[in-house]
């Protein structure tokens, strides 16, 4: 089973306008309401290409409910924690000639809550798969992910990790599975702008060497770089397309990259996957559905397991 942990998920109200006019009434043009967070927006990557996952987490309020029969209605499995007060943040997404977001705060996570969700997670088995996706709440301990991490060590639970800066960092003593920076937050980790493609390599072989097996550094337009566990890497160039949106492509690559490993034993046919899932996702108005992943890839698609209806 694959489980994906989101501390403070949300809904996700999108607007399209023609334009944002601060400090006057504007109108949509269009409006969606999705699930929101990291670790969701990977479990519904994962049931669009076919893997069942469960959402763990916690849900306040009218929204957490909503949140929660969202994610079943796109496949996914859940069993949220729900905490007697607050709401479930509502994430407001503006698209106009620019997007802009206003984030909610969401609820406070107790304690209590807080070790009912250490005791889920203590059934996960061998050759299970975490993934921690996300910044944490300021009202969680910073070393949350490194507690989450400790607790599995020795089972052969396989680990992803998709954060950033000293919350990445200090996780690595435990070995995940898999981590993915995108160039910009490599570079800050280290303090470094980085340039060209040998400094990404180089950076990215230093957090392998401080424990992480597999290193995936995505890069927007110039597609991603993997450092493999054996230390060998593989770059991957995106299919063409115009970007329309930017939330959530880099859970899309995650949930691939996840997905393609499952089917294939393989991390080239897993970048290959996440690249395509990463894409996609960007080129459409939310996380991209399998058809429209299966098509930004090169290769057949029975090489990545996911079945197609023949026309």
């Amino acid at each position: 089973m694959i489980y994906t942990v989101t501390f403070n998920p949300s809904l996700d109200y999108v607007v399209q306008l023609d334009e944002l006019k601060p400090g006057q009434v504007n109108r949509t043009t269009e409006e969606h309401i999705y699930p929101g967070g990291k670790g969701n927006n990977v479990s519904v990557i994962l049931s669009n290409l076919g893997h069942k996952s469960k959402a763990l987490g916690f849900k306040a309020g009218f929204t957490g409910e909503q949140m929660e029969q969202m994610l079943r209605q796109y496949g996914c499995y859940t069993d949220f924690i729900r905490l007697e007060k607050g709401l479930t943040r509502i994430n407001v997404k503006v698209k106009g000639k620019e997007e802009s977001e206003i984030n909610g705060q969401g609820p406070v996570i107790t304690g209590r809550a807080l070790e009912e969700l250490f005791r889920k997670l203590e059934y996960l088995e061998k050759d299970d798969v975490l993934v921690l996706a996300g910044s944490i709440p300021n009202t969680l301990p910073e070393d949350i992910y490194e507690k989450i991490m400790e607790k599995q060590q020795n089972k052969g639970v396989r680990i992803v990790v998709d954060a950033t800066k000293d919350l990445l960092v200090n996780v690595l003593k435990y070995r995940p599975f898999l981590i993915k920076p995108n160039i910009h937050e490599l570079g800050e980790i280290f303090g470094k702008k980085l340039e060209t493609e040998e400094e990404i390599v180089e950076y990215a072989k230093r957090l392998q060497k401080m424990g992480a097996v597999n290193v995936l550094v995505s890069m927007a337009g110039d597609g991603a770089i993997l450092v493999k566990a054996d230390g060998k890497v593989s770059k991957k160039l995106p299919p063409k397309g115009t970007v329309v949106n930017s939330v959530g492509a880099g859970d899309s690559m995650v949930a691939g990259f996840v997905a393609g490993y499952l089917n294939t034993g393989n991390y080239d046919r897993a970048l290959e996957l996440g690249t395509a899932a990463g894409s996609a996702t960007a080129f459409v108005s939310w996380l991209a559905t399998k058809e429209e992943i299966t098509e930004k890839l090169e290769k057949p698609v029975s090489v990545y397991g996911i079945e197609e209806e023949e026309k």
